[in-house]
């Protein structure tokens, strides 16, 4: 009698208990690790257009991080780049993952960025999708202004904001609002209702210059690490021109910009970027 044969990139939703909650994520393929990291307000759904691609390269592991997504929410969490870098060890160590690839977007690309610094043995290399850094310069009123009484109280409204402006607000994070797909705005929405999802992303929000401050301390030790950074030259979060400074340290770096793209290149053009990231983890294939 034949057996089935397993889809390997068919994506399973599961959960992993790491420090006292359950977070989730979304797992396919197999062979050699693959994290994938979403950004400030995201989930793991954001990467529902490249896990299945990935998956014909590597295990992937796309995370809700704690208080996002569908992960439990903990309040009082310590929210800054090395707490939740720390948390993916432990997430990593409770998968038995050893090493892995780690592709991060936007804040998770920083998250990515720290996780090398403080455990560089457990991260083989990175994939940065326009990476919160320290050099970029862009987004400093809106974070101030959601450091403000104001802020905070618009903040927590943003959960009941009527659908269609939500999808507004996504779309100026694309270089093409046109090619905002019909169901991308669910991996940012879907959680923001949940208690305890915006007083997160207050908490990074507060922290996030100290963050950037401390980041940029210690970036140097990335300087061998092999790394791809992705942008989008319509990119409006985090602007291309700091890419050029981060290149200057980051020395084992390649830069890969899309014309007419912006924040979110991997739904943006996502097949575009499966390629990309699949040729990188092909070239990254060799003994340990």
């Amino acid at each position: 009698m034949l057996r089935e044969m397993h889809d390997p990139t068919e994506i399973e939703e599961r959960y992993v208990s790491v420090d006292g909650a359950q977070l989730h994520y979304q797992h396919a393929g197999s062979g050699r690790s693959l994290l994938l990291l979403h950004g400030l307000v995201g989930s793991s759904k954001n990467w529902r257009k490249n896990i299945a691609s990935l998956a014909r390269h590597a295990s992937v592991y796309a995370l809700d991080m704690l208080n996002m997504g569908e992960s439990d929410r903990i309040a009082g969490r310590d929210s800054s780049l090395e707490t939740t870098a720390d948390l993916v060890v432990a997430c990593m160590d409770a998968l038995g993952l050893e090493t892995a690839d780690v592709a991060g977007h936007s804040h998770g690309g920083a998250v990515a960025m720290m996780l090398a610094i403080r455990h560089p043995d457990r991260v083989r290399s990175l994939i940065l999708f326009a990476p919160a850094n320290p050099y970029c310069d862009l987004g400093r009123h809106l974070i101030a202004f959601y450091q403000t009484s104001l802020g905070k109280w618009f903040a927590r409204q943003i959960p009941w904001l009527p659908r269609r402006l939500k999808a507004t607000a996504l779309g100026r994070m694309y270089g093409d609002p046109m090619r905002v797909p019909a169901d991308a705005l669910d991996g940012y929405v879907d959680g923001l209702g949940i208690p305890g999802t915006i007083d997160h992303v207050l908490n990074i929000v507060r922290g996030w210059s100290s963050d950037m401050r401390k980041l940029a301390t210690v970036l140097s030790k990335l300087a061998d690490k092999p790394t791809l950074l992705i942008w989008g030259d319509r990119d409006r979060a985090v602007g291309l021109n700091s890419a050029e400074r981060l290149q200057r340290v980051l020395r084992q770096s390649r830069l890969m910009v899309l014309p007419g793209v912006g924040h979110i290149p991997f739904e943006e053009m996502p097949e575009t970027c499966n390629v990309a990231m699949g040729e990188w983890l092909q070239r990254r294939q060799l003994p340990h």
